[in-house]
């Protein structure tokens, strides 16, 4: 059973998300603004938030911030009636993990959640080892502590930075698509929001090239893809 924190100021929407989730076996829990939100988040430790934009009191922005400035990385979705692009681009840019505008379909979310679930457990034990460390120009990755150092300096990434991170290291060079990339790290089986991906590789390159308007190590392959350089 997973927890699910859902901050939702509309009533009627939140209890709708309470008993859908609770049918799919989660434990939920629900505040009305945005401070509870962040109060709720910091003593319950959910395993995911859905996070709405408007609040009373704090805003969504400001509650994710806050949390991930707190070094908190649990997956966070936001669900939103701010359907603008450069609203998603805040949203991941602040260390969102999926963004969801509403009127939304229940069923997609549903299966956003469960992708966003499954991709935050653990490995298994059975696993095969990952490699201890893998060297991309300056940048060091230590895929079994999910860190990132560049020129020795740690690199914060938020979950789903690392998780797309990770999926170009294991191609060694190949090229990985949009729909690949976006069915692989977050789970969806169609082309929904292939824009999620080029925000996710725009943040990679702020945070690990010199130069992120003309990347060395993040690269685009011309209506294929992206790969990882040396």
């Amino acid at each position: 059973m997973s927890r699910i924190l859902v901050v939702e100021d509309n009533a009627n929407l939140a209890y709708g998300l309470t008993a859908s989730l609770e049918l799919e076996g989660h434990q939920v829990a629900v505040a009305r603004d945005g401070a509870e939100g962040l109060r709720a988040a910091r003593e319950t430790n959910p395993d995911l938030v859905i996070l709405d934009l408007m609040l009373p009191e704090m805003d969504g922005y400001r509650v994710l911030k806050a949390l991930r400035e707190e070094g908190r990385d649990v997956p966070v979705l936001i669900l939103t009636a701010r359907g603008a692009e450069s609203d998603k681009v805040t949203g991941f840019r602040l260390g969102a993990d999926d963004y969801v505008t509403k009127p939304f379909g229940l069923l997609e979310l549903i299966a956003r959640v469960t992708a966003l679930l499954r991709r935050a457990r653990p490995a298994p034990a059975e696993a095969a080892p990952a490699p201890a460390l893998v060297t991309i120009g300056d940048i060091e990755v230590s895929p079994a502590s999910r860190a990132v150092r560049r020129r020795g300096s740690e690199v914060a990434l938020t979950p789903k930075e690392f998780d797309l991170l990770m999926a170009l290291v294991r191609r060694k060079g190949g090229v990985a698509g949009r729909l690949e990339l976006l069915a692989e790290v977050w789970g969806h089986r169609a082309a929904v929001m292939t824009r999620t991906v080029d925000m996710h590789v725009a943040q990679l390159r702020r945070k690990l090239e010199d130069d992120p308007a003309d990347p060395r190590h993040i690269v685009t392959v011309w209506k294929a893809g992206y790969r990882i350089a040396q």
